[in-house]
C-alpha cells in the first residue's frame, strides 16, 4: 500500500535565499495541470500542495525532532540551490536526513545562482554533502539555463526560461513528460502575454485619452460677412468677440473683416461641446448665439441696413424759421414728402447705401446733403444763401 504523506513537498533553503524559496512554494501550489493528465491520473487541478517552507511554519535551525518530523512526513525535498544553500551546514543536514529515509530518488534541485559542479566554493551551487553521499548525476533545473529566446530571435529569454525551470521541476515532483506540460504552460503564457500587452495599451490610451482630455487648446475665430458687401460704406473695425465657458469668459478684438481672434489655454474637453459666442462692432449687428466649438471657428456677422440705410432729418425754413410741412425734396434721386411736422424718412437697400447722400429740392437749399448716421436733430435748411 502506498504511503500517505502530509506534505507533497519540504523546501530547503539558505536564509539568503528566502525570497526564492517562497516564490517557489506559491508557484507549485498554484500551479493549474491540464485537466486531461489530471483526469488520467485522478489529481486536482492544482496536484502540488501543500508545500513545507519553513518561514510560513517554524523557525529554521538544526534538526529538531520537530523538524526531523516535517522531512518524514513530506513525500519530495527541493533543494534551492546557490552559493548560499552549498554553504549551509542546515542544507546539507536536511538532504543527507531525507537521503536517509531512502528518498533519494525524491530529492529535486531548482538552481537559482551559481553553477553545478564549478569547483569554485563563490560559484558552486550544490551542496557537498551531495558528492559525500554519492548521489546519482544531478541536473536540476536552471533558472539561467539560457534554451528560450525572443520569438524571431536569437536573444535569450531570462523570464521565458525561468517559467521552463518552474515546469521542469513540476514534471519531475509529479513524475511526466516535460513536454506534456510545458507546450501547454506556453500557449498559456503567450495568451496571458497577449492580454497583459492589450493592457498596458489600453491603460496607455486611457492615460493618453485623460492627457489630451485635459491639455489646453487655442481656438481661432474668424468673421465672414454674409450681407451684401458695399465698398461705400466704412469697413469693420475693432469687433469685440467673447466666448463664454461656463462660468469663465475670454474676449478678444478683431481689427478688420481678415483678421481673427485668437482664444488661448481653453480645455481640451470643450471641443465638441456648444458654448456661447457674442459680438460687438460698431456699424453691425450685434451677436448672442451659441456654436460648436473646434480649434478654427468661422463666426457669420451681418452688417446693420439701418445705420446708413434709415435716413431722417427735419426740413427748416431759415427765412420764416419753421418747419415745412408736406414739401417734398429728394433724397440721392429719390422724392420724398415732409410730414405735418417738418419731417423727412426714408430708407435705402444696403447695395445702394452710402455715407452721405445728395438733397435736392425745387426752393434752394442751404445745405445740400445729409450724412449718416442721422436723426430727427438733424436738419436740411430751405431759404436764400448769405
Amino acid at each position: 500500500m502506498e504511503q500517505t504523506y502530509k506534505y507533497f513537498a519540504f523546501i530547503s533553503y539558505n536564509s539568503k535565499d528566502t525570497a526564492w524559496g517562497k516564490r517557489v512554494q506559491q508557484k507549485l501550489e498554484h500551479y493549474r495541470m491540464p485537466a486531461t493528465l489530471c483526469s488520467e491520473h485522478g489529481w486536482s487541478r492544482t496536484p502540488i500542495k501543500p508545500v513545507f517552507f519553513a518561514p510560513t511554519d517554524i523557525q529554521p535551525g538544526g534538526l529538531s525532532e520537530e523538524l526531523q518530523e516535517r522531512l518524514r512526513a513530506s513525500r519530495n525535498l527541493i533543494v534551492i540551490c546557490s552559493p548560499n544553500s552549498a554553504k549551509s551546514e542546515w542544507v546539507g543536514k536536511e538532504i543527507a536526513f531525507f537521503h536517509e529515509l531512502g528518498r533519494t530518488k525524491q530529492i529535486h534541485f531548482f538552481i537559482v545562482e551559481g553553477e553545478p559542479h564549478s569547483g569554485n566554493e563563490d560559484t558552486e551551487c550544490f551542496n557537498p554533502v551531495v558528492d559525500t553521499l554519492g548521489l546519482p548525476e544531478i541536473l536540476g533545473a536552471n533558472i539561467h539555463e539560457q534554451t528560450q529566446t525572443y520569438p524571431f530571435t536569437n536573444i535569450p529569454c531570462p523570464w521565458l526560461n525561468k517559467q521552463r525551470a518552474y515546469v521542469q521541476l513540476i514534471s519531475k515532483l509529479l513524475g511526466v513528460e516535460f513536454d506534456a506540460i510545458w507546450q501547454r504552460h506556453k500557449r498559456l503564457l503567450v495568451q496571458k502575454a497577449i492580454v497583459w500587452v492589450v493592457g498596458i495599451i489600453a491603460v496607455v490610451a486611457a492615460i493618453v485619452g485623460v492627457w489630451i482630455s485635459g491639455r489646453p487648446v487655442n481656438v481661432e475665430l474668424k468673421l465672414n460677412e454674409v450681407s451684401v458687401h458695399n465698398e461705400n460704406l466704412p469697413p469693420l473695425k475693432d469687433a469685440v468677440v467673447t466666448i463664454t465657458l461656463d462660468n469663465e469668459s475670454k474676449t478678444d478684438t478683431i481689427h478688420s473683416i481678415d483678421g481673427s481672434a485668437t482664444f488661448t489655454n481653453i480645455p481640451h474637453h470643450y471641443l465638441n461641446q456648444e458654448v456661447r459666442m457674442t459680438f460687438a462692432c460698431q456699424n453691425f449687428m450685434n451677436l448672442d448665439t451659441t456654436l460648436t466649438l473646434t480649434p478654427n471657428v468661422v463666426l457669420n456677422i451681418h452688417r446693420n441696413p439701418s445705420v446708413y440705410g434709415n435716413v431722417c432729418f427735419s426740413l427748416w425754413d431759415s427765412v420764416h424759421s419753421q418747419y415745412l410741412k408736406n414739401t417734398t425734396v429728394k433724397v440721392d434721386g429719390r422724392a420724398v414728402t415732409s410730414d405735418e411736422e417738418g419731417k423727412v424718412s426714408l430708407f435705402i437697400p444696403l447695395e445702394e447705401q452710402q455715407k452721405s447722400y445728395a438733397v435736392t429740392a425745387t426752393t434752394p437749399l442751404i445745405n445740400d446733403s445729409i450724412h449718416l448716421p442721422c436723426g430727427p436733430d438733424d436738419a436740411v435748411s430751405v431759404g436764400e444763401q448769405k
